[in-house]
């Protein structure tokens, strides 16, 4: 003891309290919260990407297809073109059929392709064979395949998922698209109102590829985001070139053109399905974070799944947007199918947070 207090003489107190104590504090601090410093930083390292060529959208029921079409700057054809709405699915059920109610009168075939593997590698129910029931108004105009899941492990999440929408690009082929005809690209929770798809069906000129501009919501249609989700867009098919892809390919951007509601799932187990399968995984860093009841208080409160900051490209959105979304009471200018099914689909309405535990 006596050569210890020797050698702890030399040194100085308070800079063996900062070594021993406030480093290890430090270091788990960076382990709880380094992927959210990393996110309030990000404007210190990543630009923001070019700005969109928005375009505005006119739309009334009372104004004449003919009339629309002349305001975007556009003609109007004798016949409409056909329109493909091609998905990948996961385990949106619900949202599904909203979705493909919206968009059945506008719609000439549906393509569906699910897996057995979900992103991540997880062995998957085929979830939309097992309720195909549900949605016998479009059987007549559905392609639906299955493709088997690779299950490599350890494998980047995006490496499986481009996979599978290759594969969705050769069921859309099998389906019989054609040149011109418009095909749209985007998730099912990316949900183009109906009136959009048949203004571009009906319209002459508009762009070949052509990205939809919809509002952002989240666990309902109580949480209002909002208007910048951009990944779902339209394409008038050119054979041998048109790709099935998720990504930015186009400057434009048709303003308010639908609704894209993430994590809209009625029980809490689909919720944690989702987190697990998913390519974003890496963001459950905890396992707590599945936990079903810290899920359900998240969703209350419109806070963040997965505790993260806002992924935005300055400092005054990061700020504006920290914390829990406000809450929204408005029920106006949602999907028709969700109106008028009210008892069915509650739980995506203001006021209606509680979620099923099954």
């Amino acid at each position: 003891m006596s050569r210890l207090r020797c050698i702890l003489r030399g040194f100085d107190h308070k800079a063996l309290l900062l070594l021993f104590v406030g480093l290890p504090l430090f270091i788990f601090g960076i382990y709880l919260h380094g992927q959210k410093i990393t996110y309030f930083l990000r404007p210190l390292w990543e630009s923001p990407p070019k700005p969109f060529n928005i375009i505005p959208h006119y739309y009334h029921e009372n104004v004449s297809m003919e009339n629309l079409c002349k305001l975007h700057g556009w003609g109007i054809r004798d016949t409409p073109r056909r329109v493909f709405d091609a998905v990948l699915f996961s385990n949106e059920v619900d949202i599904l059929e909203i979705r493909w109610n919206e968009l059945h009168p506008f719609v000439s075939e549906f393509v569906l392709l699910e897996s057995n593997s979900t992103f991540t590698g997880q062995v998957k129910p085929l979830f939309f064979a097992q309720n195909r029931e549900k949605f016998k108004f479009v059987e007549s105009r559905l392609t639906y395949g299955v493709v088997g899941g690779r299950f490599v492990k350890g494998e980047n999440p995006f490496v499986e998922e481009s996979y599978q929408r290759v594969a969705l690009d050769q069921l859309i082929r099998i389906a019989g698209i054609n040149e011109d005809d418009l095909l749209i690209m985007s998730d099912v929770d990316e949900i183009p109102s109906g009136h959009t798809i048949n203004l571009l069906r009906w319209c002459d000129d508009i762009p070949h590829k052509l990205h939809l501009e919809l509002r952002n919501y989240l666990y309902s249609f109580q949480f209002y985001l909002d208007n910048r989700s951009w990944r779902a867009s339209v394409h008038r098919y050119k054979p041998g070139k048109t790709r099935y892809a998720h990504f930015r390919q186009t400057d434009d951007l048709l303003a308010d053109s639908g609704w894209h509601c993430s994590f809209c799932f009625r029980r809490i187990s689909e919720f944690v399905f989702k987190m697990k399968a998913y390519s974003h995984v890496d963001r459950v860093r905890f396992s707590y974070f599945l936990k079903p009841s810290r899920i359900q208080d998240v969703i209350c409160r419109g806070a963040d799944l997965f505790d993260m900051l806002p992924e935005e490209y300055t400092f005054q959105e990061i700020i504006a947007k920290m914390g829990p979304i406000p809450s929204s009471y408005s029920a106006v200018h949602l999907p028709g199918h969700l109106l008028q099914n009210v008892d069915k689909y509650m739980y995506l309405l203001p006021g209606n947070c509680l979620r099923e535990s099954g």
